[in-house]
């Protein structure tokens, strides 16, 4: 049985990422084999419980080569799962934990036919969309028409265009690009602590487009490890680990079609996996609308999590 809950694989590409508490998650280890043996064992429990939505970018590390040497050696054929990808940030942390910078954005036309060529080397006939990464208005990425028609191209070729969201202008960016009637895909950050994309994520639903959401658990600030007092009590009162009850709020919204897991671990994955089985109600919505912050506090915050 399918899932509404997909893989992102941010956090397994590369050996440093802002999710809370990954020295615990991940050890010492971070060398290329021991990355690529994680994130082979997370693909095969999704691949095991019905996930069938996998996300990687450019930017993530190696996480392109892992998901295609995956799909290879499984034998998995091209349209048996929904393979996403994006580009716009290119990886430059050379594997290291220290270094000074781990990704570098260009949203151009330049680097949109580099990476797309990088991508399609790797993953080939698997890949079936294609999204902008952290695309924002200010970026000037929806008003470059080199970029719109490769975009274009790509769509006539068979491959779905779609555009991710970041900061506190998230719903300005999303109505932006359903105005221009280039996209397929959304895929935003909406969470308990962030909610200000909900209203322009309906519109872009209404509009055809298909809603894809990441950080559902906040990198983290919304599990076990550093989950609100009112998340935590009301996850206990039901049984359930604070991520899964984070994640069932995600799925609740009826314009959420595929909801990302950033899961490191096969653990990880399951507990996430409990999401959809949580039955969510109008009182937790009324008793956990006070975890939502203001989108300039959320991103904040965000911006000064450490790579770990």
């Amino acid at each position: 049985m399918t899932t509404p809950i997909g893989l992102g694989l941010a956090a397994v590409g590369r050996p440093a990422y802002i999710t809370l508490g990954r020295a615990e998650d991940l050890g010492a280890d971070r060398s290329v084999d021991a990355m690529r043996a994680r994130a082979w064992a997370v693909l095969d429990a999704a691949w095991e419980a019905g996930v069938r939505y996998f996300d990687a970018a450019r930017s993530y590390g190696l996480a392109e080569e892992f998901l295609a040497g995956w799909l290879h050696e499984r034998g998995i054929a091209p349209g048996a799962a929904t393979i996403g990808s994006k580009w716009g940030y290119a990886y430059v942390g050379g594997w290291r934990m220290d270094a000074d910078d781990h990704e570098v954005k260009e949203l151009s036309a330049g680097r949109l036919r580099r990476q797309i060529e990088e991508t399609r080397a790797l993953l080939g006939e698997h890949l079936s969309l294609y999204q902008i990464h952290s695309a924002t208005v200010e970026s000037g990425v929806f008003d470059d028409e080199d970029v719109l028609a490769r975009l274009y191209a790509l769509r006539a070729e068979g491959v779905a265009v779609g555009f991710s969201t970041t900061g506190p202008r998230q719903a300005e960016t999303i109505d932006r690009a359903v105005a221009s009637g280039v996209f397929d895909m959304v895929q935003s950050t909406w969470n308990l602590l962030e909610r200000s994309a909900e209203e322009a994520l309906a519109r872009a639903y209404d509009a055809g487009l298909g809603v894809i959401v990441k950080e559902g658990v906040a990198n983290g600030r919304l599990t076990a490890r550093a989950a609100p007092p009112a998340l935590a009590e009301a996850a206990r009162e039901r049984d359930v680990t604070p991520d899964a009850l984070a994640l069932a709020a995600v799925l609740s919204r009826p314009w959420a079609g595929v909801v990302l897991s950033g899961a490191v671990s096969a653990p990880q994955l399951r507990s996430n996996l409990t999401a959809a089985d949580i039955s969510w109600d109008r009182d937790l919505d009324d008793r956990l609308a006070v975890l939502a912050e203001e989108p300039e506090t959320y991103w904040r915050t965000r911006a000064a999590l450490a790579w770990h």
